[in-house]
């Protein structure tokens, strides 16, 4: 059972100017049975008024004067790495400073490069039931893996429209290179 199901968790939000997180309190903790929207506005800063961050319920703050430490949340926020999961196993792998970021984001480009080569190479779609149940033996991780604009066809006969799944797997090459370039460039 997930661990967040059961039971209302304030989420938490961090300032990465003031070096501060907070837990945001929930609609159902101020009016019992009113909900008047607050929690879908954007979380500001008490002290600073600025955004913050919503960084998940996993999420755990260094201490305020680790200023390393707040550099690197914040870059891992910029690119899209948080602490939200559902409670089960955690949210995942952190890198635990910027090269070890850097090399998570490569070998990441890499698999979507592999990706995006196994549809460049993919000449025609299986017809028989043998050769679909082959195929998806073979191929599990790259058919699994299609983004849904490029699957046509039906579970029992799978199509796949080969052109769109290569775009799919570039457009995300172009997101993880501009992202590597932003921690590559403070």
């Amino acid at each position: 059972m997930c661990k967040y199901a059961m039971v209302l968790y304030k989420p938490h939000y961090a300032c990465f100017n003031c070096r501060k997180t907070f837990k945001r309190r929930l609609q159902v903790d101020i009016k019992r049975g009113i909900n008047t929207g607050d929690e879908n506005k954007p979380a500001t800063c008490p002290e600073c008024g600025n955004v913050m961050a919503d960084m998940g319920l996993d999420f755990k703050s260094p201490k305020k004067t680790d200023v390393k430490a707040w550099d690197h949340l914040s870059t891992l926020y910029t690119v899209g790495i948080t602490y939200h999961s559902c409670g089960c196993t955690g949210p995942g792998y952190v890198p635990k400073n910027s090269d070890e970021l850097i090399d998570y984001l490569i070998r990441v480009r890499s698999e979507y490069l592999q990706h995006q080569h196994f549809w460049a190479r993919r000449k025609s779609d299986p017809e028989t039931q043998s050769e679909i149940a082959k195929d998806e033996n073979e191929n599990a991780v790259f058919l699994y893996n299609t983004p849904r604009e490029a699957r046509i066809g039906t579970s029992k006969r799978p199509k796949y429209d080969a052109s769109a799944a290569q775009i799919y797997w570039g457009r995300q090459i172009r997101e993880l290179d501009k992202k590597i370039e932003q921690v590559k460039s403070p």
